[in-house]
């Protein structure tokens, strides 16, 4: 099964990729893999989801569907969300911890080697020390890409816009004052930029909160880039870190259990395709949404981990049902009214 997981990880983030899971009936426990209409991987070359699949036309977003009368949950796998910071000043420090705390890797391209190594004190998962033009020539880019402009001058925001126009993006923002941003957007649109990815440049960056200091403009960075990632592309897929975690080499053998949100109802703190991977010392990556719910998750996760294989029961392993709207939930202060559904499959 761990194939399955090493297959997800090299899927062309670009094609339309979903990820099926059969929950119920005689075909429960079958996977499949399928990427622009096509199935590139699945457990049995017989089973349910095998051939030409089901009619990818009618799966609009994650979800239980039922197919050929077994109920399969089927979700929209996007690609891992991540910050790339041009410069590495006092502005980018509290931008890089706060991408850090909420999960985001985050690339910071600085030219000064003094502020790339504040950057990789502060947690930036990589940092790139080389002038911005050659740092932004590595960086691919895609629809999941958020890139932040706040070099030192506007020289070399010129030099970022430029590269990063032709890039596709979740986001281009750029710091400066309005007169700075109007000199660097006319430049660009002049050197050939797309007029319409310019007007598209989130300037003066960051929601209006009157934010001063670094921090203040950290937290009104981060805060639209939250804003627009929640309005693009639906949450879907499996983070660097939890596929890490699943396929590290060194810890096969030790059991963990992936906990994923497959249905939900009222309003339950996190979104379908939600997962976190609980291992067997305890400890999470991810998060279902916190609080008593994954509180109820994780001691369900680890006493299958305790009771060992045998305890999923026929795959993929186990429903286990999270109520929102009952006294212990509200004796905790979490009356918020849901439920959900978690699949819980030992690993």
């Amino acid at each position: 099964m761990l194939d399955f997981y090493q297959r997800i990880r090299e899927l062309e983030p670009e094609s339309r990729n979903v990820a099926m899971t059969i929950l119920d009936g005689p075909y429960a426990g079958e996977k499949a893999l399928v990427s622009d209409g096509k199935v590139v991987w699945c457990t049995d070359e017989q089973g349910l989801l095998a051939g030409t699949g089901p009619d990818q036309g009618d799966i609009r977003a994650t979800g239980i569907y039922s197919i050929g009368g077994s109920q399969v949950f089927c979700e929209i796998l996007t690609g891992e969300k991540k910050i790339v910071i041009c410069g590495g000043g006092h502005v980018s420090i509290p931008m890089i911890q706060i991408s850090r705390m909420l999960g985001f890797p985050v690339h910071v391209l600085e030219d000064r080697p003094l502020f790339a190594d504040n950057a990789r004190r502060a947690g930036a998962t990589e940092v790139t020390c080389l002038p911005f033009d050659q740092g932004l020539a590595r960086i691919p880019g895609d629809k999941d890409t958020f890139f932040v402009i706040v070099t030192r001058g506007h020289r070399y925001d010129q030099i970022c816009l430029e590269a990063i126009a032709r890039k596709d993006h979740a986001y281009i923002g750029m710091i400066g004052s309005r007169k700075r941003v109007a000199m660097v957007k006319e430049t660009v649109i002049a050197n050939g930029a797309d007029p319409q990815v310019i007007q598209g440049l989130h300037s003066p960056i960051g929601l209006d909160i009157g934010a001063e200091t670094p921090e203040e403009i950290g937290v009104a960075v981060m805060a639209e880039i939250i804003q627009v990632k929640n309005r693009q592309r639906p949450a879907g897929g499996f983070t660097r870190e939890i596929l890490d975690g699943i396929l590290k080499t060194g810890d096969r053998e030790l059991p963990r259990v992936l906990a994923t949100i497959v249905a939900r109802r009222g309003s339950a703190p996190r979104q379908t395709g939600t997962r976190m991977l609980v291992q067997n010392d305890g400890t999470c990556i991810g998060t279902i949404g916190g609080g008593c719910a994954e509180s109820a998750v994780l001691r369900e996760a680890l006493a299958m981990i305790r009771s060992g294989p045998d305890s999923a029961a026929a795959p993929p392993g186990r429903i286990f049902q999270v109520d929102l709207t009952g006294q212990d939930a509200e004796d905790q202060g979490m009356v918020c009214g849901g439920t959900m559904e978690v699949l819980l499959e030992y690993i």
